[in-house]
This record gives C-alpha cells, sequence and structure tokens, in this order.
C-alpha cells in the first residue's frame, strides 16, 4: 500500500485519481480550498485518509497546507493536481498575485520546497505548455503573471528541475489532454479515463516505464515537449524567479522518503 497527496481533489481528474488510487488499496489524502468543498469532498471519497484544506492563491495557506502534510508522516507519492484556467479579469489571490501564477506556478514550487520529498512526484502540464514564453518574462519585475500556457511551461520546468537536483526522486509532468472535465468542458476530445489513469500509473506502478524521471507523459506514453524545458539555465532562472516572488529557496540534496510500494 501507497501513501498517495493529490492536490486540487474535488472534482475532475484529481478526484478520478484518487477514487481510482483508493480503488487499488492505496491510502489517499485529498485537498480542497475551503471548508465548504472539503466537506463535499469527504462525502464524494468516503474512503480518503484525510481532506486536508488550503487556498493555493494564498502563499500562507499554501505554507500551512505543506506543514499539515509534513505532520501526516511519509508520503510516497504526490500529484500536483491543483490548477485555474478560466478565471476572472484581473483576479488575485490573497497576495496580490494573479490567480493563474498563485495556483499553477508558485503554489507547486511551494509545496514542492516545503513537504518532505516523496519517492515520486507528478505534476500537471497540458499540450498548451509549446505556447508558453520560455524567457519567463512575465515572472520578472514588479507585477508578475503567467498565462495558462506559461503555468504549464512552468510546471513542466519544475518537474525537470525536480529530477535533475533531486536524484532519489521520480519527478514526471503529464500532460493529461483536453479532457471533459469541468475545466476542459464536455465537448473535450480527449480520454478521461486515460487521462487520469497516467497519474495513477505513475504514482504507484512497478513498471520500469513508470520508474523513470524527467519525463513528460501523455496517456502512459513519453510524450514531445518544448525542448527549452531541458535548457538548465532555463530551469535554473525559473526556480530564482520562483524564489522571488515566493521568499522560499527551493532546497538542494533533498532526500525522498524510502518506502517500499
Amino acid at each position: 500500500m501507497a501513501r498517495i497527496f493529490i492536490t486540487g481533489s474535488t472534482d475532475g481528474l484529481g478526484q478520478l485519481a484518487a477514487s481510482a488510487l483508493i480503488a487499488e488499496g492505496h491510502a489517499v489524502t485529498v485537498h480542497a480550498r475551503n471548508e465548504k468543498r472539503a466537506r463535499e469532498t469527504a462525502a464524494k471519497v468516503r474512503a480518503a485518509e484525510a481532506v486536508l484544506v488550503a487556498d493555493l492563491s494564498s502563499m500562507e495557506e499554501t505554507k500551512k497546507l505543506a506543514a499539515d502534510v509534513n505532520r501526516m508522516g511519509g508520503f510516497d507519492a504526490i500529484i500536483h493536481n491543483a490548477g485555474v484556467y478560466q478565471v476572472p479579469n484581473n483576479a488575485v489571490g490573497a497576495d496580490g498575485l494573479p490567480l493563474v501564477l498563485a495556483v499553477n506556478t508558485i503554489a507547486p514550487y511551494l509545496l514542492t520546497c516545503l513537504i518532505r520529498p516523496p519517492q515520486r512526484l507528478i505534476y500537471l502540464t497540458s499540450g498548451m505548455h509549446s505556447s508558453g514564453d520560455a524567457e519567463l518574462h512575465g515572472l520578472q519585475g514588479d507585477k508578475p503573471r503567467a498565462s495558462y500556457s506559461d503555468s504549464k511551461l512552468h510546471d513542466l520546468l519544475l518537474a525537470k528541475a525536480v529530477a535533475r537536483k533531486w536524484p532519489a526522486v521520480y519527478s514526471n509532468a503529464v500532460n493529461p489532454g483536453w479532457v471533459p472535465t469541468r475545466m476542459g468542458g464536455a465537448g473535450a476530445p480527449d480520454d478521461l479515463e486515460a487521462g487520469y489513469q497516467t497519474q495513477v500509473w505513475l504514482a504507484v506502478s512497478d513498471d520500469k516505464k513508470a520508474r523513470v524521471s524527467g519525463r513528460c507523459f501523455f496517456h502512459q506514453r513519453e510524450s514531445r515537449y518544448l525542448p527549452a524545458a531541458d535548457d538548465v539555465a532555463i530551469q535554473e532562472k525559473f526556480l530564482a524567479l520562483c524564489e522571488q516572488i515566493s521568499g522560499t529557496r527551493f532546497p538542494a540534496g533533498a532526500r525522498s522518503e524510502k518506502r517500499h510500494l
């Protein structure tokens, strides 16, 4: 049995992955952004080990979430599933950051920095990452910002940087495809089951194809991605800019929790 923590697991891909992992006999902790959503999630995913609450648009709440996860002991895998796509114009989080930047970029960065590293980390990217700004202009200056495409490139960069810096951890990115969730819309053409099963597979499988690091997957197969994501200088620039925005430095030389899946 593995212990897995999944952000953004109140519905969609996160909840489907949680339910699938629980059905396989694993212990899953889920996450909701507020108490109302937490109650709804607890009712839907009744066998969850716990439901943790945090608004990921707030750095303070994100840091508290990391502390809550650490208090629960070691996890084998963490799936960074939470994300926002369509938000009201000029919508910002508690710290004044645009919601897309706060939730899709800074929150997974902070959680990665502050939670004791598990054996496996999975970050959700998107095919739209290929339109992201590899020069990272939006993260620079006094008013950092990010488009959705930028933020999904950021998630891929983070997965790649973690894989390089933490060799004891399997760190990978997943493009779930354009799937029919609340975010993707009812008319989305891709396979919903294949979208969440890739996260499940990477989190717990003994398949040698899943026990790799620094890769980008689509439907359990390695997929093509923007070559700039492999550029170490861009990865380091990204980490430095995230540190500047969040005030938290990426830790070097972290060791993963050594548990047997």
